[in-house]
């Protein structure tokens, strides 16, 4: 792609170890306007404040990053915002530039208590993706964000390549790649590192692992269906592949849903359906889900389980999960009581190969 305007912070007053909110606003609202435009920061460390790079543009637009992004420490910077950078309502995108988006979250996790209130205030995404088509993320990295890494909400045809996402272990819902309402998305060569959920395609640990839901936590939840993870390493992360739904909850569904060719390396929970997923008891379980599985497989998958259960599909009994398939699963458990057990529960699995 031949870019025939470059529109670079600097030239509109940003400046090193510097707020370039005001800077980087109007690069983008004058790129906008001209089709085949590229916004770009160059290398250093420059300060950022909540911002939302909004479409529709002229034409084929790219946001470069080839230096570091910090977000403000202080939470009411945000102004009740639940996203720091969002990018909205743009065709044809391109991010790039093996920039990093730092979300300086190490402060912001002490005052996360979505582990024990269901209705809990959330802390700002890093990146947030919204109504993008078309496009391109590769080549950047996210670090530390306060919430979520990055969103993915309403896009169409989205690409991530190469991307590189890392928080402590021990960073709550620093979710790498959480995606809800889109379609088409593909997710190749990412390394994702976090305090929970990672998501396809990737090298991931420590976390949660890779992760369908959690389901039916609200109402008109859109079905979601056609999720591929295809290879993949999970290292030392709580679970490895898993879908969870809420109890208690509205009539939702999940199909398509396919599991294949990925290595667990002392993984607790590596394959794992959770019908009954409450965290912390911040739910009701008086009722059980109403969220339907169908169509779902697990295939060759292989490695080490650091739990004896190595295979555990928990379904309820007035949604039973439906057309479930295990083929090729050869996980070992080292540990004492003997080799690894698979658990079924409401689900009558095609269970084939070793």
């Amino acid at each position: 792609m031949v870019m025939s305007s470059v529109f670079d912070v600097k030239s509109y007053g940003g400046q090193l170890n510097a707020d370039i909110t005001q800077a980087l606003t109007k690069a983008w609202k004058a790129a906008c306007t001209i089709a085949g435009s590229k916004v770009v920061i160059s290398a250093g460390t420059y300060k950022l404040g909540v911002v939302t790079l909004l479409g529709p543009c002229k034409g084929v637009i790219e946001f470069n990053l080839q230096g570091t992004l910090q977000a403000p420490l202080d939470l009411a910077s945000f102004n009740g915002k639940d996203f720091w950078v969002s990018f909205e309502r743009i065709d044809s995108l391109t991010v790039s530039g093996g920039g990093v988006f730092d979300g300086k979250g190490q402060t912001a996790w002490q005052k996360n208590n979505c582990d024990q209130k269901y209705n809990c205030k959330l802390l700002p995404i890093n990146m947030s993706f919204d109504f993008v088509t078309n496009s391109i993320v590769r080549d950047i990295q996210s670090k530390d964000s306060k919430f979520f890494h990055i969103n993915v909400m309403g896009c169409k045809n989205l690409q991530i390549q190469d991307v590189t996402i890392t928080a402590p272990g021990d960073s709550p819902n620093t979710d790498g790649i959480h995606i809800g309402r889109s379609s088409n998305i593909t997710i190749s060569n990412a390394k994702i590192g976090t305090g929970d959920d990672c998501i396809s395609i990737v090298t991931c640990g420590p976390g949660h692992g890779i992760s369908v839901g959690s389901l039916g936590r609200y109402q008109n939840e859109q079905p979601v269906s056609g999720i591929r993870v295809i290879g993949g390493t999970l290292s030392s992360t709580q679970n490895g592949v898993r879908i969870k739904t809420w109890p208690s909850s509205p009539p939702g569904s999940a199909s398509d849903m396919h599991f294949e060719n990925i290595i667990m390396n002392n993984v607790a929970n590596p394959i794992l359906i959770d019908q009954g997923y409450c965290p912390n008891n911040q739910c009701s379980n008086k009722s059980p889900s109403k969220v339907k599985l169908s169509n779902v497989s697990f295939k060759n998958i292989r490695g080490t389980s650091s739990t004896k259960e190595a295979v555990k599909l928990i379904c309820r009994k007035s949604v039973s999960c439906q057309q479930v398939a295990v083929a090729d699963i050869d996980l070992v458990y080292k540990g004492a009581g003997g080799s690894a057990t698979s658990t079924y529960v409401n689900v009558k699995p095609t269970v084939s190969g070793k």
